[in-house]
């Protein structure tokens, strides 16, 4: 399976106090690295991280090896970065794109490698998404098969929650590896 890896790095982060895409762990290792890693470790040949507000600032914490999106409309929200993140995968020709937001430093290549694998014998066709003592979150893995309807589904500043209770997402509890909680505030 050739699965691509996706950061939702284009926020502005307002309820955070500026981009999270500029936020540091306390060792001072940039979230966004850390999501990158995430993703490669976890199973991911590559990975993209789309970028919008303060973009190039951003996209300088980007590790060597990730691929820079540059999401244009990102203050229209979440669902613009998520359609440029498809469109990105899908130009790569990915089976699949594992989706996770910037503000989960603390997750786990595991919980990749377990969405990865409910995909099942087809992973274009699939869906999976971690949840954590029942609660969904991230990642999430989405089928080749489902870029163009998520993209189409996705309005403001709603990611793709409700197209995945509409068809048929597999859930992945993932609570035993980490909390599953991003960071909103400081």
């Amino acid at each position: 399976m050739h699965a691509c890896g996706l950061v939702l790095a284009a926020g502005g982060g307002t309820r955070f106090g500026g981009p999270k895409g500029f936020a540091r762990a306390t060792d001072g290792t940039p979230w966004v690295d850390l999501a990158v890693r995430m993703l490669h470790d976890g199973g991911c040949d590559r990975v993209l991280v789309a970028v919008g507000a303060h973009g190039d600032e951003v996209a300088a914490l980007v590790p060597p090896g990730a691929e820079v999106v540059t999401v244009p409309d990102w203050s229209d929200g979440v669902s613009a970065t998520l359609r440029a993140g498809l469109a990105a995968a899908s130009v790569l020709a990915c089976d699949a794109v594992v989706v996770t937001p910037v503000d989960t430093p603390d997750a786990a290549p595991a919980a990749v490698v377990r969405v990865l694998a409910a995909l099942g014998p087809e992973p274009r066709d699939g869906l999976a998404q971690a949840i954590y003592d029942g609660r969904p979150g991230h990642p999430v893995a989405i089928g080749a098969h489902h870029f163009d309807a998520v993209a189409a589904a996705v309005t403001g500043d709603r990611g793709a929650r409700p197209y995945l209770a509409t068809h048929g997402v597999v859930d992945v509890e993932c609570g035993d590896l980490w909390s599953g909680a991003d960071i909103d505030t400081r």
